[in-house]
């Protein structure tokens, strides 16, 4: 479970220190969100396989994969004034990064 943890924060942060998604042309934050869901899914792996604590503990983080998966599923980068899917991706990367930080586990 650490293991994924680090590799999916650490996703994160390097999403963020190359400048995270600033074009706004549609298209070009694909890459970035395809980036960001492989550690994603590891981790969703790691919690499924996590005993210590269970299931309703990962009850948030996997509300946030969830939505990470459904911006992911319309297969491109959309960037409209209304239903955009960065922030569905994105977003919620960052909040289950902090999420992830605020419920540790031994």
């Amino acid at each position: 479970m650490a293991e994924a943890k680090t590799k999916f924060q650490n996703a994160v942060t390097a999403f963020d220190l190359a400048g995270g998604c600033v074009d706004k042309a549609p298209g070009t934050c694909w890459e970035q969100m395809q980036t960001l869901m492989g550690p994603a899914r590891t981790l969703r792996q790691a919690m499924n396989a996590e005993k210590s604590v269970g299931p309703e503990f990962w009850t948030e983080a996997y509300r946030l994969i969830d939505r990470m998966e459904e911006g992911v599923a319309v297969g491109d980068d959309r960037v409209v004034v209304i239903g955009s899917n960065r922030p569905m991706v994105f977003g919620s990367a960052h909040t289950l990064f902090r999420w992830l930080d605020a419920h540790p586990i031994a």
